[in-house]
């Protein structure tokens, strides 16, 4: 065995750095050459490990040989390399490196709301009836209104019932910023039949015409009907992945949970509609309500693809509401545990639990199915239906 250090040509060298991340090995004749490559820009390549089939020794244009042969097949792998397509259909290809190279160059998404939601994502809040979602949703876009823009579509309330909830017992109202700015429907241009069709190319139009990259949509139920249907979720929400992705846009989307038991932690199955809506949102952040006191509210974080996992079962943070300033807002007490503001099962919800287990198993439901429409675990409905 003879062991050679050759330095290689600087031409030579930039070309194998692009080729050679591990090891490499190029036969040619009866030599079989293990290449060692650098990871780093080095004009140096080591060449270990060359095993003969003859006894005699390298001479210098043997060596010049080997260094044609790497340049050779390092040319071909380039060749390759070029017949690569860029694009195949809807399909973009590239390199992992080339990926992550060209994502280097944009900014990092900033957050819009605590780690709750970040720029560039679709997010969802979700809670049941008369928790303060849509409040919430007031607050945190009047936060991003101090330095962008932001459109708020109000499917909910009139323009009446907005300015009583932000107008104080004196009679005081208050004084949102100019980036706030508010959409509602225009009952007399309703059209029920083409409206879920019309409502998004109406909103893409409104964020183009206004300029605002940040949309706040309350509630889902108006603009997808039937959301509790897979197929119909998944259409809706790859119309809305495709404007984020068109213009750049972050989306927070309101929706509903159905009646849930205060003594169940929140979980992605309370989530109203298919559990495919759940799969295409980026973010996903809840409202619960204390066990412990009506007046409280606890924010759950429940999904996160950017930035931290902070608010977890662990770290809920808990609020009470207040108006400050004819602001009828969240404000932020504590952090605690969700269990600490559970309600305990007594002998009666216990009781209660196991009927309705057994009433949905007599109609024929599976276990996974009994387990995910009362949000237990499939081990525990197997338990009370044996």
């Amino acid at each position: 065995m003879i062991i050679i250090g050759i330095a290689a040509t600087p031409s030579v060298a930039a070309k194998s750095v692009n080729l050679y991340k591990g090891d490499a090995k190029i036969q040619k004749n009866s030599q079989s050459i293990a290449v060692n490559a650098t990871k780093s820009l080095s004009p140096t390549i080591v060449l270990s490990t060359i095993t003969t089939t003859t006894n005699s020794s390298m001479e210098t244009g043997d060596n010049m040989g080997i260094l044609k042969a790497i340049e050779e097949d390092l040319e071909k792998s380039e060749a390759v390399k070029e017949t690569i397509p860029e694009t195949v259909g809807m399909l973009c290809i590239k390199s992992a490196n080339q990926t992550l190279m060209e994502a280097k160059q944009r900014p990092d998404p900033k957050p819009l709301w605590l780690s709750l939601w970040y720029e560039g994502e679709v997010c969802c809040l979700f809670a049941d009836s008369n928790l303060g979602k849509s409040i919430y949703a007031v607050q945190i876009a009047d936060s991003i209104a101090q330095t962008q823009r932001v459109l708020y579509f109000d499917f909910e309330l009139s323009d009446k019932q907005f300015q009583l909830r932000y107008t104080d017992k004196e009679g005081n109202t208050y004084h949102f910023s100019d980036n706030f700015l508010r959409g509602e429907i225009n009952k007399e241009l309703l059209d029920v039949k083409t409206f879920e069709d019309d409502i998004i190319n109406q909103i893409e139009a409104a964020a183009l015409q206004t300029g605002a990259k940040v949309l706040i949509i309350d509630n889902l139920t108006w603009i997808c009907s039937n959301s509790e249907k897979g197929d119909v979720a998944g259409q809706f929400m790859m119309k809305v992945i495709k404007l984020k992705k068109k213009y750049d846009l972050s989306l927070l989307i309101i929706a509903h949970t159905p009646k849930r038991s205060l003594s169940s932690a929140i979980t992605q199955n309370d989530l109203a509609g298919s559990k495919k809506l759940y799969n295409f949102f980026d973010s996903c952040f809840s409202i619960g309500m204390s066990a412990k006191d009506g007046g409280l509210r606890y924010i759950k974080q429940m999904k996160v693809r950017h930035g931290e996992y902070e608010y977890g079962a662990d770290n809920v943070i808990v609020c009470q509401l207040e108006q400050i300033n004819a602001f009828l807002q969240f404000v932020p007490m504590e952090f605690a545990t969700e269990r600490e503001h559970l309600k305990e099962q007594s002998e009666n919800d216990v009781l209660e639990l196991e009927n309705t287990v057994m009433e949905l198993h007599r109609q024929g439901l599976s276990v996974r199915a009994i387990g995910a429409k009362l949000n237990i675990s499939k081990s525990k409905v197997q338990r009370i239906i044996k």
